[in-house]
């Protein structure tokens, strides 16, 4: 069990409308929202963010939404978005943003469970899936759509977002002292929003948060990681995602940052060099993906700068490794870092528009650490993070001046963490979360006597007051011979490789343990293309003898570094991505074991033939 220094008193009497208040008085000038989707748009200061906010809170109240009642919103990272979110958290209702790729069915049980009166969505995209389900929600009285010219023609059931906006704005110039009244009234541990959890167990559940959840996790991840204010980050993640609610909503409010919101997350790259941002997180996938892409470029690059390079990445990572182990950079090794890194890898980082990054992290899943150490040859280390939605994101996380790889790192401020008897993870503090909504509208907490919650997660702490994970522990695979064994570490390995996209261990109740291999659909064909394979087929590609090569030595080297009873025996080479689209994948890109066992049982058992 660790602790850090408290930071309980700064947090003490404050809210997110409290503090977006201050922010329009003390900082008003300063940038706060910037549209990257609408070139030439206008950058919101705080000033104006607060203006608008105010607007769409009188005209979500006009509409007959009420203290305490929920809001959905459907829509990608847009200021519209975090703009209507806020306004409905100073309205004193609780926003709940769910996830875009939810199908019909999906909306129909949040929208039910959650008694939302009111939904704003997107555009015509979202619309096609909220449209067949709307006569089965019966306590929806209104959808808000921000996309105008996809708004229902006839249908009195539809409002666009510009008109919700021009009333509430009209309201709120004939009696600004209405809105300032609603913000007096919210209290730290009244609701501020929920999220519902991604599902990978089961039915989602809706995660309460409060204010005093979101600020005290603001403040003491800044602190821990001695982040000065006003940051720019780019918001391309969903905000669904718990992670992004907090980097891009309410960290930006706590310290007065400057969000760029992105609507397409897979144009990340390009608009990491339009910003330039000084804060960056990335799921695994995000981080891997750079990587590979990072490799294929060097593949191509003339064979004495590329050695240069990479002679230069290895002397950065000696001090990241050494400074891992808690040693000391010899000054001489300090100087020649400091050197090579001025003269041959910060131009590379301009390139990639990170260099201006103060610190980067990772969480919702293992970042393999062959990522993790690329990436510190560059100059950027990733913090790895660990945290649910009932934490209200990161309950763990390393840093620049104590991390170790291949854990998450230490609790942030006034957090414990603990281990069960069991191995499961235990989290106690501030950043814990209300509870769940129950269907009548009531929260059910979700601690123990003493306060503790149980995560679900496997793990370990060491002497250090480091915190490693283990698995999840509904997903631990017990073998036909009663072995335990963490598939996420099999998994982490073999997506080490970049050739391997995606990778599901199996072998609960089976011999032993085989996997699914997906070939990587942008890595494979520049691979192949450096090595003369003249096709760009993903079919062909699983097939040629050379890709296949490589892949069993990419499983070998796995094995090499597992138990005996965890290796690999034999594997399925597959060649379709996995999304939250086709389902295997939930929209924070966890695995969906139980649907990828049903959809491959036919090769799963060929496997164990």
């Amino acid at each position: 069990m660790t602790t850090q220094q408290s930071v309980a008193a700064q947090v003490e009497g404050l809210t997110i409308a409290r503090l977006l208040r201050r922010n329009a008085t003390e900082f008003g000038h300063l940038p706060a929202l910037t549209s990257l989707d609408e070139p030439g748009s206008p950058t919101l200061d705080w000033a104006q963010v607060r203006d608008e906010v105010a607007a769409v809170a009188r005209g979500l109240i006009d509409l007959g939404l009420r203290t305490g009642q929920r809001l959905v919103i459907m829509s990608p990272s847009r200021p519209e978005h975090i703009i209507t979110d806020l306004a409905a958290a100073n309205a004193g209702a609780i926003p709940c943003t769910a996830y875009s790729t939810l199908s019909s069915d999906q909306i129909k049980y949040v929208v039910n469970h959650s008694s939302a009166p009111i939904a704003v969505v997107a555009g015509s995209d979202e619309l096609s899936r909220w449209r067949p389900v709307l006569d089965d929600l019966p306590g929806l009285r209104q959808v808000v759509v921000l996309d105008r010219e996809a708004v229902p023609e006839d249908d009195d059931r539809f409002l666009s977002y510009a008109v919700l906006r021009e009333r509430g704005s009209a309201l709120h110039a004939e009696s600004p002292e209405t809105f300032e009244r609603l913000t007096d009234v919210i209290e730290p541990d009244d609701p501020l929003s929920m999220i519902y959890t991604s599902g990978t167990t089961g039915v989602p559940k809706g995660v309460v948060l409060s204010h005093r959840n979101a600020i005290h996790e603001a403040i003491a991840v800044h602190e821990m990681h001695a982040a000065p204010p006003h940051l720019a980050n780019i918001a391309y993640l969903p905000l669904a995602h718990i992670a992004e609610r907090e980097l891009s909503i309410y960290i930006p409010v706590v310290r007065a940052g400057h969000v760029h919101t992105l609507a397409d997350p897979t144009a990340i790259v390009a608009a990491l060099t339009r910003v330039r941002p000084q804060s960056f997180f990335g799921v695994p996938r995000v981080w891997e993906k750079m990587v590979a892409g990072l490799r294929n470029m060097l593949a191509g690059v003339p064979e004495d700068r590329r050695n240069a390079l990479l002679a230069a990445a290895d002397l950065v990572r000696e001090g990241y490794r050494l400074r891992g182990a808690g040693a000391k950079v010899p000054p001489e090794l300090a100087d020649r870092i400091a050197e090579i890194d001025r003269t041959v890898i910060a131009p590379l980082r301009v390139l990639l528009g990170l260099d201006r990054l103060l610190f980067a992290s990772s969480g919702a899943a293992a970042l393999p650490e062959e990522v993790l150490y690329f990436m510190a040859g560059l100059g950027v280390e990733i913090h790895e993070v660990w945290g649910l939605s009932e934490t209200t994101g990161a309950a763990t996380s390393n840093h620049a001046g104590a991390f170790r790889a291949g854990s998450v790192g230490k609790p942030v401020a006034d957090v414990e963490v603990a281990v069960a008897d069991d191995g499961e993870l235990l989290v106690r503090g501030p950043i814990v979360f209300l509870g769940y909504l129950r269907e009548d509208g009531s929260v059910e907490a979700a601690t123990d006597s003493e306060g503790w919650f149980a995560t679900g997660d496997i793990g370990s702490i060491d002497d250090d007051g480091f915190v490693t994970i283990t698995d999840r522990k509904k997903e631990l695979i017990i073998t036909a011979g009663g072995k335990n064994i963490a598939p996420t570490r099999i998994e982490s390995l073999l997506k080490e490789h970049p050739l391997i996209g995606q990778a599901v261990a199996i072998g609960d109740n089976r011999p032993y343990v085989t996997a699914l291999v997906v070939l990587d659909d942008e890595i494979a064909p520049g691979w192949a293309a450096v090595r003369g394979i003249e096709t760009d087929d993903l079919t062909a590609l699983a097939d040629h003898p050379a890709v296949r090569a490589e892949i069993d030595r990419a499983v070998e080297s796995a094995n090499e570094r597992l138990a005996r009873v965890e290796q690999v025996k034999r594997y399925r080479l597959l060649t379709r991505a996995w999304t939250p689209e086709t389902g295997e994948l939930t929209p924070t890109l966890k695995l969906k074991r139980r649907v990828i066992t049903d959809r491959y049982r036919s090769d799963i058992d060929a496997l164990y033939d």
